[in-house]
């Protein structure tokens, strides 16, 4: 890669969830960065406006920094680069002099460079590979007093984790991602052996730890976020540079088909809780983690999540992550490859595939503050279409826009009497020739029970809600594709379009005794609505459904299909194309 022109911000940076526009609520355009200059007239959003505040030029310094740490790493792997981090470095230390940034907001993790302590960790890891990829030029020396702050820095980030009693948060994993790197660095450039894998790695507080601490059985990071679980696995992955997979607790191994648990046929990573639905950024991400697990294990099981990355990317795309070749001290570990054909359970969620279909039930814990009102949450993909997808999060600087996609009301859940409910997990309670999810204690005096069976060629979902009295009983379609409603004498037909077409036949209400003996179901009114998209625009609007019932009792049953089937209701019998599913409880 040639040298670039430009040079790197000469300021401190702020939070990079700043970065927002405050009337749309979408990230702005990543505009200047390889200037280092600020946009004149302000930072453009798509929807035309311009945005220049102190917030949003911090937020911009932060993203510029790491683009051009990026940009740095990749000079380093063609043997360019010594002469610009040494004046980085000379840059930061003359930065940082005051100590902890003292802009960052109160509940923040001080930083240096950046308002948070874990932005300057995220930045540094790459700056510090640099460094090791280039060790043995003379200019370098100049960068030791930055890498030695640089571990005296993760060093009081982590042990300030510890004393809140705070060690797994997500944090701790890149202050010892930046411990590692920046150490080993500095022993490179000093032609020393490296000797902190026990204070970085293996001991105590060490990476290991913390894998321990912060995931559960199953390989889910303990927020269960997408985004979060994959932040995680970036750093760790990051810190093994150039040691052995067998060496490595198996967990990390179950991190990686965590993922590929979620993933769709096409490589579709659902948004699930905290995160961005669509990043390029994350996508360039998300590359790395994957050509980082490909030497981890024969196992990964992700080739399709990095095709689909890849398309996302486009233009943006740099081959970043075919720089990163023999990444680790030792041959990729051989387990044998996991199919997730069926059904596929975790602590978190339960995954079903069906021909065509791809279903996720939400029913695990909160997640902390990376949660959403999401319990018994159902969201529906094709191979690539998101035909009710988990909507992800707006950069956190847009606190409004951020409270509508934690919300109950922006999920394809159950909401009561229009209220947000409490932090709940839902509990598994049949998993047999079906699943079943229950539901209490999340809003007052309410029960809830999502069922989901799969069949040759179809899903069928039921959903069933008591109430110790009177209430307004919403199941809710939250589509990110063109949908139409169609109300029939009999059922309510749903059509989602997409690359892919997934058609529903939905029947719900109140159960009453028809005179031929069969259970009808009545008074469920589909209330059709515009709504807002997914979180990475806001404004895009699309047609929501609150299929609603006023009362204390309240089933709800579809049918989804990727071709439309013949569904009849038959008391408590559900029949499609001639295949009967008693769904119980009416």
């Amino acid at each position: 890669m040639a040298a670039l022109n430009g040079n790197p911000p000469t300021e401190r940076g702020g939070w990079w969830h700043e970065y927002v526009c405050p009337a749309h609520g979408l990230e702005l355009a990543h505009v200047g960065f390889d200037s280092g200059n600020f946009p004149a007239g302000g930072v453009p959003c798509s929807y035309g406006c311009r945005v220049d505040t102190p917030a949003v030029r911090g937020a911009w310094t932060v993203l510029a920094h790491h683009f051009w740490a990026r940009r740095i790493r990749l000079l380093s792997y063609d043997g360019g680069g010594a002469e610009l981090l040494a004046s980085y470095a000379r840059l930061y230390s003359d930065l940082t002099k005051a100590g902890e940034h003292e802009q960052a907001q109160g509940w923040m993790q001080r930083g240096r460079l950046f308002h948070q302590a874990l932005t300057d960790a995220v930045w540094g890891v790459p700056i510090a590979h640099s460094i090791l990829n280039l060790a043995g030029r003379a200019e370098l020396r100049e960068t030791l007093p930055m890498l030695d702050d640089m571990v005296a820095g993760a060093h009081r980030a982590r042990e300030a984790m510890v004393a809140q009693d705070k060690f797994s948060s997500n944090y701790t994993a890149w202050f010892n991602a930046l411990g590692t790197t920046a150490s080993q660095a500095a022993a490179a450039v000093r032609g020393e052996v490296w000797s902190g894998e026990k204070q970085w790695l293996t001991g105590e507080h060490g990476q290991f730890a913390h894998l321990d601490v912060a995931t559960g059985a199953d390989g889910w990071e303990w927020e269960a976020s997408t985004y979060y679980h994959g932040f995680v696995l970036r750093a760790y992955l990051l810190s093994l540079r150039g040691f052995d997979p067998s060496l490595v607790p198996d967990r990390l191994e179950k991190m990686i088909t965590a993922l590929a648990s979620i993933a769709t046929d096409g490589g579709i990573l659902p948004a699930l809780h905290d995160g961005p639905y669509l990043r390029v950024p994350l996508a360039l991400e998300w590359l790395e983690i994957v050509a980082l697990a490909r030497q981890f294990t024969t196992a990964h099981a992700l080739d399709a999540v990095a095709a689909r990355a890849l398309a996302e990317v486009g233009s943006e795309y740099d081959g970043l992550e075919d720089k990163l070749t023999g990444w680790f001290g030792g041959p990729p570990r051989a387990a044998e490859p996991t199919s997730f054909q069926g059904t596929h359970l975790s602590s978190s969620y339960l995954v079903i595939r069906v021909p065509g279909i791809h279903a996720i039930l939400d029913h695990g814990p909160h997640g902390g503050s990376h949660g959403h009102h999401d319990k018994l949450a159902l969201y529906l993909y094709g191979a690539t279409t998101p035909w009710q997808p988990d909507p992800g999060q707006v950069p956190y600087g847009h606190a409004q826009w951020r409270a509508h996609y934690k919300s109950v009301a922006a999920h394809p859940t159950i909401r009561i009497d229009n209220l947000e409910p409490a932090e709940a997990t839902g509990e598994l309670t049949h998993v047999e020739d079906s699943v079943t999810a229950t539901i209490d204690g999340w809003y007052d005096g309410v029960r809830a029970m999502r069922k989901l069976i799969a069949g040759d060629n179809y899903l069928v979902d039921v959903v069933r809600v008591t109430a110790d009295r009177e209430r307004e009983i919403v199941l809710q379609f939250r589509p990110d594709v063109e949908l139409t409603v169609e109300v029939g004498p009999d059922a309510i037909r749903t059509t989602w379009v997409g690359d892919e077409t997934l058609y529903g036949y939905h029947v719900g209400g109140v159960p009453v005794d028809a005179a031929a003996g069969d259970v009808v179901l009545g008074g469920a009114v589909p209330v059709v609505r515009p709504g807002p998209g997914p979180a990475d625009d806001p404004q895009r609007v699309r047609t929501w459904v609150d299929w609603t019932v006023v009362g204390a009792d309240a089933t709800y049953c579809s049918v989804y299909s990727t071709e439309p089937v013949d569904v009849r209701l038959l008391g408590d019998v559900l029949a499609v194309d001639g295949h009967e599913h008693p769904i119980g409880g009416l």
